[in-house]
């Protein structure tokens, strides 16, 4: 299973990763797996408000559908149209083409309550 090191995780299988006063949101590699072959994206639409914990979507796959969550609070100002003609990026990528929507953030210290790799590997392997 891949934990990149530079992302930080929820408890809900969710990644984050800051970039100037944004943070890029996905699933992660472990939640692709545990989904199976993703056939449906429902994404958040740009403007949302969001706290922290907010239900964001659904990601829909041959073997359930699952609510994504957000993981930091803020607006939403982009989401990965992408998605919608390709939901599999999320299966092939989940940490790169494979993300869902971009959240801007009042503070990156939002991201302080979130695991980093090696809390979410004790998470996922335990």
């Amino acid at each position: 299973m891949l934990v990149p090191d530079d992302l930080r995780y929820s408890t809900d299988h969710e990644w984050a990763r800051p970039a100037e006063g944004q943070v890029r949101v996905g699933i992660t590699d472990y939640a692709q797996d545990a989904l199976g072959d993703v056939v449906f994206v429902d994404l958040p639409e740009v403007g949302r408000v969001v706290a922290a914990g907010d239900t964001l979507g659904e990601v829909e796959s041959t073997k359930s559908v699952s609510e994504i969550y957000a993981p930091v609070a803020g607006t939403v100002v982009a989401v990965n149209d992408a998605l919608a003609d390709a939901p599999e990026k999320l299966n092939q990528d989940p940490y790169g083409d494979g993300w869902l929507c971009e959240i801007e953030v009042a503070g990156l210290d939002a991201l302080a309550e979130l695991l980093d790799a090696d809390g979410y590997r004790q998470l996922t392997e335990g």
